[in-house]
């Protein structure tokens, strides 16, 4: 088996191992996949605070004039005449209306008055999605843009009592800004932008910080949460959470083998009065009888079904899985998986094919777990 050594390591990367990390090569980064158990990390972060590290995502700076509208032509979502303070997640597809990546679209107001644009993209595509967006910047579009992810880091504070302890050590808590907002604070007396997102299925807020803050942050954070229960937690605790939460991940549920309109996200795309590259063709496959569409599935008893599992209905494929888990919330294995849209019925048993062993499923509504 080849061994791949990482390119990168995030600013946190010593503390990481300081504190047990297991490091793991995750999109060229260096990463903790776990500390100790993933389960007891997952527990933590749904009853008290995980600490993520996600300094891996990409972070895109944009500068120039009517950037909303250069946005706009590249998202699935509508970013033209978005307000400050706004994060809107959306799709970037190519011509064919498949996934080139699902990225978060900021405008926030900075302390100077003028507005930062901003996109955050996941790691294995940030080379894909800077290359994309110099592919179609004009000499007329008056716009420049800077990738920053290895000048910042960017941690994820996650769970019901998250907010409360980086209200601690910020000038702006948290809660004071609405779900998917977010602006400029100093936390721990330096510059930072706090963020109401996150990839859990929780309640928290996501930190982005120029990278010689970040260990200063992310221990006084982790001090705080350690006191309270909760603590640093790694990649295997972020995927069952999003699991349960129904998240799509890139390289799964989303692909530049899978359209837009098949993932259920069409809260995310938005066609009235504008165009965007792969509108079209997202809009053919809308149409369609025969693309697969995304599914949740539950398992009888504890063993999950995972990546490239079939599902079956009558001994015949009908879909595939895309990714699964046992839940360590709902105590059940769970799966997502596309299937055929016949078949996309809450409730209809199925039978998943799991290394040649059939095991009983039936047909879920997404998420499978919802916060209160």
């Amino acid at each position: 088996m080849v061994t791949v050594e990482p390119s990168f390591q995030t600013p946190l990367h010593a503390w990481h191992v300081e504190q047990g990390g297991r490091m793991v090569e995750f999109a060229g980064w260096s990463m903790p996949i776990q500390y100790g158990s993933i389960m007891d990390e997952h527990h933590q972060t749904r009853n008290a605070v995980g600490i993520f590290d996600v300094s891996h995502m990409g972070r895109i700076y944009f500068d120039g004039e009517n950037i909303d509208q250069f946005l706009d032509r590249l998202t699935t979502r509508r970013v033209a005449g978005m307000d400050e303070g706004k994060i809107r997640y959306s799709l970037m597809t190519n011509a064919e209306g498949t996934i080139l990546d699902d990225v978060l679209v900021y405008r926030l107001a900075k302390p100077d008055g003028q507005s930062l644009y901003m996109m955050v993209v996941n790691a294995s595509n940030r080379e894909k999605i800077v290359s994309w967006i110099e592919q179609n910047i004009s000499e007329s579009d008056n716009i420049s843009f800077q990738d920053r992810t290895r000048e910042t880091a960017m941690v994820a504070v996650q769970g019901p009592r998250a907010n409360e302890i980086v209200a601690k050590i910020s000038d702006t808590a948290p809660d004071s800004f609405g779900y998917y907002t977010g602006g400029f604070a100093q936390v721990c007396g330096h510059s930072a932008i706090i963020t109401r997102t996150g990839y859990t299925g929780e309640d928290g807020c996501e930190l982005i910080v120029e990278a010689e803050h970040a260990l200063e942050i992310t221990a006084k954070v982790n001090e705080l949460a350690t006191e309270i229960g909760g603590g640093p937690a790694g990649l295997g605790a972020r995927d069952t959470l999003r699991l349960e939460a129904a998240m799509p991940l890139y390289g799964h549920e989303l692909s530049e083998e899978i359209n837009a309109a098949q993932t259920g996200l069409g809260f995310a795309m938005n066609f009235k009065d504008r165009k965007f590259v792969g509108r079209a063709a997202i809009r053919a496959a809308k149409k369609s009888a025969t693309l697969p569409v995304r599914v949740g599935l539950e398992l009888e008893g504890r063993r999950a079904a995972r990546e490239d599992c079939d599902i079956l209905v009558d001994g015949q494929k009908v879909g595939f899985i895309t990714s699964g888990t046992f839940s360590p919330t709902l105590q059940k294995a769970i799966s997502m998986g596309y299937i055929e849209k016949e078949h996309a019925v809450d409730g209809l048993d199925v039978t998943i094919d799991i290394r040649g062993k059939q095991a009983a499923a039936k047909i879920a509504p997404l998420p499978f777990y919802k916060r209160s």
